[in-house]
């Protein structure tokens, strides 16, 4: 009879944990709407607080960045409690429907007219909103913010522990879910930026704003349903905790001598099953100052049935946890830059838009907003070209699954991306030119009769440069982070494009201040952009990322995997197998 009911349970168990790819509908329906609301909304934002709330334009700016900034921030939070506590499936859960929450309260703003000041009239001065009105759009914005926070980082993750690559029945490898969800995410982008906005700007917020937050309902119900097909991995405790320790330990331990086989640090199974689900980390040579964290003294009574005072002991997978993390710093660095240049499509490449013909037939004039557009076909379209036939190509010659190597992947995005900033140089070069050779170089706002589609060679290059470096960054983050603090890392990825936002931002504050000349001369104007020196600005950014190709090349090459050993699908443990480390 206990052999029935154990049987049974290691059933229930397997179909608990079945995964593969009929759980991606699920799974990217919940992604898909958080960036139709996300990207749709903030795309317009600045029209939205200007235009309804009456709000002036630098306190609609500030608010909008501020947003932004706080968006960024919270995947780490939202990431800390999936790992450390509630596990990806429940955080998703929670964080989308304090999304829906902020979606919905954001869509009653904009239809009920009580939640917003009147409509201007004529040239009255318009009628600022109240305090209670701005609270509930601040309300509303902070639990889109906290609801983003929980969705970004744990989707991906939750996605890709759909596919056991140590399963050899699992065909379906996670170097192709990165670059579909990754094509997914750009596809609802591009519906964001294109229907959605022409539905704000045409039918009005009330509908704008009311067709993602339907469809982030239907989605949080769908994502729900697929529970029974989901496979989970339970949190293990705060990965931060465990790192803290290992770091305490290894300083408690700092001037006792290291033992000279490493076969004598501490291990135990049993303390890291929970935390090595997929494989237990092995000793490597690096940092070897902290692998004092791993040997046992008198002290430590490691002969007793107690589990050890971790503060003072640690497994040496604890260790190499640590040490995982530690040597994901330079890469994650390494990715900064170029979101820096990326950031600047939608400030000086857009200005340049607004000063050019942006007549793609006689009766269509593209918005200069929307030229972001050609960002993400030409990423779509590479994501599509790497996945069917680049990496078969690719596969011919490396012998690899996956074609090329996450980082070889990541520093062909960095040669593209600083292709883009130098190309950018030359465009702005030829479109002063025409302004001068039309006597336009005096008229800040005049239209100069180049056509616009002299930009989208940059911004195609831009959208190359993000199909190849964004997706291998992300895997990059999944693949090396310890598997307990997974959320935790693909948090990184979000944050490192934060970061990237706030160097722009001190960049061209720092530009602006520096280039200025005694006759009012400066590489960034703030009226003319015809006046300046735009394309200086561009080939520093192009210098900056050269530097940084070479930095992160040094990183890359001293860069050592993650060793693991993969435990065997057969019970018998003599059948584990070890992925040795490999450097590239």
């Amino acid at each position: 009879m206990e052999k029935m009911e154990e049987s049974n349970k290691k059933e229930t168990n397997v179909k608990r944990q079945k995964g593969g790819m009929i759980t991606m509908p699920f799974i990217f329906s919940n992604e898909v709407c958080e960036k139709l609301a996300v990207v749709g909304f903030n795309t317009n934002m600045i029209s939205y607080l200007t235009t309804q709330i009456h709000m002036p334009l630098t306190k609609a700016a500030n608010t909008v960045t501020n947003f932004g900034g706080t968006a960024s921030l919270t995947p780490l939070l939202g990431a800390f409690i999936a790992d450390s506590y509630a596990g990806r499936f429940w955080t998703i859960t929670v964080a989308s429907i304090i999304y829906q929450m902020g979606m919905t309260s954001l869509t009653l703003s904009a239809i009920l007219p009580q939640f917003r000041p009147p409509p201007c009239k004529g040239e009255e001065v318009c009628q600022q909103a109240t305090a209670g009105q701005l609270a509930i759009l601040y309300g509303s914005l902070l639990l889109g913010a906290l609801g983003s926070g929980g969705i970004r980082p744990c989707v991906v993750a939750f996605g890709a522990d759909q596919f056991d690559e140590t399963d050899p029945k699992q065909s379906t490898k996670t170097w192709k879910y990165f670059n579909w969800y990754y094509f997914v995410m750009g596809a609802s982008m591009l519906v964001a930026v294109t229907v959605l906005v022409y539905i704000q700007d045409n039918f009005g917020w009330g509908w704008g704003l009311g067709i993602p937050t339907i469809a982030m309902f239907l989605s949080i119900i769908t994502f729900i349903a697929g529970y029974p097909l989901y496979r989970h991995m339970d949190p293990a405790g705060s990965p931060f905790t465990r790192l803290l320790q290992v770091s305490v330990a290894a300083f408690k331990k700092r001037k006792l001598t290291m033992v000279t086989d490493p076969q004598l640090l501490y291990r135990n199974e049993e303390l890291d099953a929970a935390i090595s689900l997929g494989g237990k980390l092995v000793h490597t040579e690096q940092m070897t100052f902290l692998d004092k964290a791993a040997i046992v003294t008198e002290e430590d009574n490691v002969k007793s049935s107690q589990a050890p005072n971790l503060w003072r002991l640690n497994t040496v997978h604890r260790v190499e946890e640590l040490k995982s993390v530690i040597r994901m710093g330079p890469i994650w660095a390494a990715g900064i830059l170029l979101i820096t240049a990326y950031a600047q499509q939608s400030t000086f490449s857009l200005q340049q838009a607004k000063t050019m013909d942006r007549h793609l037939t006689k009766s269509f004039e593209i918005p200069a907003g929307s030229m972001s557009v050609f960002t993400m076909v030409f990423m779509l379209f590479t994501i599509a070209l790497y996945d069917r036939v680049l990496v078969r190509i690719a596969r011919r010659f490396t012998g690899l699954d996956r074609g090329i190597t996450f980082l070889h992947r990541m520093g062909i995005g960095f040669v593209i991306s600083v292709l883009a900033t130098l190309v950018a140089g030359f465009i702005e070069i030829k479109r002063k030119q025409a302004a001068f050779a039309h006597g336009l170089q005096d008229k800040a706002h005049g239209i100069i009769p180049i056509s616009v589609i002299w930009l989208v060679p940059q911004y195609a290059l831009h959208g190359i440069a993000e199909a190849f470096m964004s997706i291998g960054h992300l895997e990059f983050f999944y693949d090396q982070s310890p598997e307990s603090m997974r959320s935790t890392a693909t948090a990184l990825f979000w944050t490192s494009i934060s970061v990237g936002n706030y160097v722009s931002t001190l960049l061209v504050s720092l530009v602006h201040k520096f280039s200025a000349g005694p006759d009012g001369s400066n590489w960034l104007p703030d009226n003319n952009l015809n006046k300046g020196k735009l394309e200086y600005f561009y080939w520093l950014l192009t210098g900056l990322q050269v530097v940084n190709l070479l930095y992160y090349i040094c990183c890359a090459k001293v860069y050592t995997y993650k060793p693991i050993q993969i435990h065997s699908k057969d019970s018998e443990p003599e059948k584990d197998g070890l992925e040795l480390a490999s450097t590239v």
